[in-house]
C-alpha cells in the first residue's frame, strides 16, 4: 500500500502516467467514500485533495454519525430513514471510530419539542432508522431526566426523551475510509490542487491539470469520469468547467467550543433548545465537554473559517440557558473549531431551515458534481455517484460492495467483538512498554492497525525524542501510514489533539516538529514555517478572529 508521506512524489508520478476510470476531486468524507466504492467495484480510481484529507468540513463537524432527528420537523422523512439506517452500518464497519452514545433530549414547557410530539417523533425515528431493540427510545419523567443529567434547567422541566446517537471522530473516519480505498488499489494524494480541466475534441472533460502544493510542480491526470466532491469548493470547480448554472451552494458556518469537565462536568450527552428555537448539542468526550453548533450564512475564507465573538457568546448564552448552575466565561474555553456546511441554496430560508439532502448534477462536459448531504450518509452518497459512473462507463461492474466492508482498522470481526478485541490488544500494548491508559487510547483510535503502532512503540528510545512513547508511535504511524505532511495534519486530523488535548499540543509541539524535521530533512526555514502554523492554530482555537484583529 502506497500511503506514506515519503511516497507522495512517487504517487503523483504514477498518476501522471495512468488513465483512470474515475478521478475524484476532494478528500473529504464524500470524496473518500466515492473512491472506496469505485475501487472496490473494479474501477481504476484516483483521488486528489488540495489541502489535507478531511481538512474542510470533514474534520469540523459535530462529530456525530446521527440520524438527524430535527429533520423530522421539516418532513425530511426519506432522508431520516436512509441516514438513520446508515448509522449502524458505519458503526459495524468501523467500531474503533464510532461509538453508540445515549442522547438526552430535555422537554421544557414552551420548548421546541412537547412531551407527546417527542415521544411520537422518537418512535417514528426508531422505526424509520430500524433501530435495534436495545437502543430504542425511552421517555423519562422530570425526575428521571435530572437523574441522567443534574445540570439541566429544572424550571419548566416536563421530562425527557432518551435515545441513541453515534459519536465519531470525523477526521479519523475519513482517513480510515481513504486508507481502505488505497488498500483496495486506489491512488490518493493530499496537497494536490485541481488547477484547470482538460477536454477532448468533443468538449468532453477527460483530465485535470494539477499543482503539487509543496513544490509548485504541475502535472496532468487523465480519467474517463471526473467527480467534483470538493465540498465548499464545489461551485469554484463548476466555474472552471463553465457549468456554474442552475442550483448553487450556500455556505453556512458552524462553531463548537471545548471546555474542561472541571468547569462543565456534564455526565450525559444532551440535545437541547436554545432561546431562539435552534437546537444545540453538549457532549462529554475525553475529559472535556464540547458544545455546538451555531448556524450562520458565511461568505469568508473557505480554508480558515474561524470563531467570532458572536459565535462564542451565542454558545455561552445557550449553555447558561440550559445549564444555569454552570457559570462559564470566555476564559473557560480551551479550544474551538469552525466548519462550513456546503448546502444547496434555497431562496428565503434561514440557515437552519435549508435541507441537508445531497444532490448529484452533471454538466454538459460530463463533470459529475455531488453537493450537500451529511457525514452519516457518505456511503449511500458514494453509491449513488458510482452507480451513475458504472452506467455511463458500461461494462459489467458489480453493485456497491461497501455495506459489509470494514474500513481500515475496523476489521475486528464485527462490532459485537470490539470490546473483546480491545481487552486483548491493551494487554499486548502493555507488553510493549505502554501504560494501560496509553494502550487503551491507541487501540480505541487505530483499531486493527494498532499492531503497527505497537511495533513503533517497541523501538522507542527516550534519549532520542522528547515525545512520550504513545505520541512517538502515533507520530511515526501518521508519517509512515497516513500521509501526514505537516504538524497540523497530525495535531488536528490524525489525533484531534488541538481540539481535545490542547495542553498536550503546547507541550509537545517542538518535539513533534523535531521528529518531522528529521523525517523530512526540513531546513530551519521550513521548520520555522511549520512552527508558526502550529502557533497560529493554537491562537485561533481560543481567540475569536474579531478580537484578534483589535
Amino acid at each position: 500500500m502506497m500511503f506514506s508521506a515519503k511516497q507522495r512524489m512517487e504517487i503523483t508520478e504514477e498518476m501522471s502516467k495512468t488513465t483512470y476510470d474515475v478521478l475524484v476531486i476532494g478528500g473529504g468524507i464524500t470524496g473518500c467514500g466515492i473512491a472506496l466504492d469505485a475501487t472496490t467495484r473494479g474501477m481504476k480510481t484516483a483521488l486528489i485533495e488540495m489541502q489535507d484529507f478531511a481538512a474542510g468540513t470533514s474534520s469540523r463537524s459535530t462529530k456525530l454519525v446521527h440520524g438527524g432527528l430535527r429533520y423530522l420537523k421539516q418532513f425530511e422523512v426519506k432522508m431520516v430513514a436512509e441516514v438513520g439506517k446508515e448509522r449502524a452500518i458505519v458503526y459495524e464497519n468501523g467500531p474503533h471510530v464510532t461509538t453508540p452514545e445515549w442522547m438526552l433530549l430535555p422537554i421544557h414547557r414552551g420548548g421546541t419539542f412537547g412531551k407527546w410530539s417527542t415521544s411520537i417523533g422518537l418512535w417514528v425515528y426508531d422505526h424509520l432508522a430500524r433501530v435495534k431493540k436495545e437502543e430504542r427510545r425511552t421517555m423519562l419523567s422530570a425526575h428521571e431526566t435530572l437523574q441522567k443529567e443534574p445540570l439541566i434547567k429544572q424550571d419548566g422541566l416536563l421530562g425527557g426523551g432518551y435515545y441513541v446517537e453515534y459519536r465519531t471522530d470525523d477526521a479519523r473516519l475519513t482517513i480510515e475510509v481513504i486508507k481502505k480505498a488505497v488498500e483496495c488499489g486506489a491512488h490518493a494524494v493530499n496537497y494536490v490542487k485541481a488547477e484547470s480541466f482538460l477536454y477532448d475534441e468533443n468538449g468532453r472533460i477527460n483530465g485535470v491539470t494539477c499543482r503539487e502544493e509543496t513544490t509548485g510542480k504541475t502535472f496532468t491526470i487523465y480519467a474517463k469520469k471526473i467527480v467534483n466532491a470538493a465540498g465548499p469548493w464545489v461551485d469554484i470547480l463548476r466555474e472552471k468547467d463553465g457549468s456554474q448554472v442552475g442550483k448553487k451552494l450556500r455556505l453556512t458556518k458552524g462553531v463548537h467550543i471545548v471546555v474542561d469537565q472541571a468547569h462543565f462536568p456534564l455526565k450525559q450527552a444532551v440535545y437541547f433548545d436554545t432561546p431562539d428555537g435552534r437546537m444545540v448539542f453538549a457532549i462529554p468526550r475525553e475529559g472535556k465537554t464540547y458544545v455546538g453548533t451555531t448556524d450562520t450564512f458565511y461568505d469568508g475564507d473557505r480554508v480558515h473559517p474561524k470563531m467570532t465573538r458572536d459565535d462564542r457568546d451565542y454558545l455561552l448564552r445557550a449553555i447558561r440557558y440550559m445549564f444555569p448552575s454552570v457559570h462559564l466565561t470566555e476564559q473557560h474555553i480551551e479550544s474551538s473549531w469552525a466548519g462550513l456546511r456546503p448546502l444547496i441554496y434555497e431562496e428565503g430560508k434561514d440557515p437552519s431551515e435549508i435541507s441537508r439532502k445531497d444532490e448529484v448534477w452533471q454538466s454538459p462536459s460530463g463533470l459529475i458534481t455531488i453537493a450537500g448531504g451529511k457525514l452519516t450518509g457518505y456511503r449511500k452518497m458514494a453509491e449513488t455517484v458510482v452507480d451513475l459512473i458504472a452506467k455511463q462507463l458500461g461494462g459489467t461492474y458489480p453493485p456497491c460492495q461497501t455495506k459489509h466492508l470494514p474500513i481500515s482498522g475496523g476489521d475486528v470481526g464485527g462490532a459485537s467483538r470490539w470490546h473483546t478485541f480491545m481487552a486483548e490488544k491493551i494487554a499486548e500494548g502493555m507488553a510493549c512498554g505502554l501504560t494501560e491508559q496509553q494502550a487503551k487510547r491507541l487501540v480505541q483510535r487505530y483499531g486493527t492497525n494498532v499492531d503497527r503502532l505497537f511495533a513503533f512503540a517497541s523501538t522507542y528510545n527516550r534519549k532520542e525524542t522528547a515525545l512520550p512513547i504513545d505520541w512517538y508511535a502515533m507520530c511515526l504511524y501518521a508519517l509512515e501510514c497516513e500521509m501526514t505532511v505537516t504538524p497540523l495534519d497530525f495535531f488536528i486530523r490524525r489525533t484531534g489533539a488541538l481540539f481535545f488535548d490542547i495542553h498536550a499540543v503546547r507541550q509537545l509541539k517542538e518535539a513533534v516538529v523535531t521528529l518531522m524535521q528529521s523525517y523530512f530533512h526540513w531546513t530551519e526555514e521550513e521548520r520555522n514555517k511549520y512552527e508558526q502554523q502550529v502557533n497560529a492554530a493554537l491562537h485561533d482555537a481560543v481567540i475569536p478572529c474579531d478580537e484578534a484583529q483589535r
